[in-house]
């Protein structure tokens, strides 16, 4: 702490990243990278970037990622806004959407960054339990609020939430943003983007750190109402008019136009997914239904902190929450086919 700093600074509580470990020969599955690389047409068009051009300021408004986006999910280029990261499309939304005299409504057990957001932008916020079965129950969030968010499938347990039920909890809160973040959509779930033209307080983000292997280059979209949008705006053109560099923008947007590239990968993951979940069950595991690249998972007669700390023991790193309700579960990040056995032949040793 320093006298220099404000009050404001001192109360923060900022977010802690998964960990990026220095050594190499680990098998990191800790998290939620895409085991594979990014489309070739994406580096290929990066690549094509990296010339005397870099002396010129990047498109502020990005507008050939806008329509590769547009084009790729049937929407108008005003319903796209595009950010350095889901994240701070996330923070923009967060300060632009969600200061409202009610609270702000989210799962108890989600991305960890919301109540950070909530305390940057000093929101009055409510965590509403998940059920027994860690699903959201949309009843639960009837009542007033400033907005919603949640990720889908959620984070950390990987619980899908289907589109009927996103859009009871819509018709549910007209007068408030409901925020669907969907940062593992593309793995087993079917995009809330579909609803935008139907209800104009829903906004949908992505991002293309994992279905789309950027996460070096960090890019995120939303989709949703022009309305929405343009708030979204307003306020990146107050903190930073070229969050995306022309090297992001080239990449993402051969990313989104890559779409064979797109699906197989998706599909290694997904099948991948099924492997280790069957692998886990064969070793006692329990594991919660995953619509995502990752999987959440507990054994009941052996503890999860003694279990990560053996896997980092044989090179093999997961991630492990301490909160309450998850304490006795393990995140586990998709890997390759390789990675995926050495995860169980460590586990089969613990």
């Amino acid at each position: 702490m320093s006298k220099f700093w404000s009050p404001f600074v001192k109360d923060l509580v900022p977010y802690v990243p998964g960990e990026q470990p220095k050594l190499s020969k680990l098998v990191k599955l800790n998290t939620n990278e895409n085991p594979y690389g990014p489309s070739p047409k994406a580096i290929a068009a990066m690549q094509a970037e990296v010339n005397d051009n870099l002396r010129l300021y990047p498109d502020p408004n990005s507008d050939r990622l806008k329509q590769a986006v547009a084009d790729y999910y049937g929407v108008k280029t005003s319903q796209v806004f595009v950010g350095n990261g889901s994240d701070e499309v996330l923070a923009h939304a967060f300060h632009g959407l969600f200061q409202h005299e009610a609270p702000l409504l989210f799962p108890d057990i989600s991305y960890s960054f919301y109540p950070v957001y909530c305390g940057l932008y000093g929101i009055d916020y409510q965590q509403v339990a998940l059920d027994e079965q860690f699903q959201i129950r949309v009843e639960d969030y009837a009542r007033p609020n400033g907005g919603i968010i949640f990720p889908n499938p959620n984070a950390p347990t990987g619980c899908l939430l289907p589109l009927e039920a996103i859009e009871r909890l819509l018709q549910n809160s007209p007068d408030s943003v409901v925020l669907v973040d969907e940062a593992y959509i593309d793995f087993g779930g079917q995009t809330a983007i579909a609803l935008v033209d139907k209800y104009p307080n829903l906004l949908v983000t992505q991002t293309l750190s994992k279905s789309r292997s950027l996460a070096g280059l960090r890019v995120g979209i939303a989709v949703g109402h022009p309305d929405l949008i343009e708030a979204l705006e307003r306020i990146k053109n107050s903190f930073n008019s070229y969050p995306l560099d022309r090297m992001a923008i080239a990449g993402a947007a051969a990313a989104f136009e890559d779409r064979a590239y797109f699906e197989k990968t998706c599909q290694q993951v997904i099948e991948s997914r099924e492997a280790v979940v069957a692998g886990l069950k064969e070793l006692g595991f329990e594991v919660l239904p995953s619509a995502a690249n990752f999987v959440f998972a507990r054994h009941p007669g052996k503890d999860a902190a003694t279990l990560a700390a053996g896997l980092r023991e044989q090179g093999v790193i997961v991630r492990h929450f301490k909160q309450p309700r998850i304490a006795q579960f393990l995140r586990i990040t998709i890997g390759t086919p390789e990675q995926n056995q050495a995860l169980l032949d460590a586990l089969q040793g613990l």
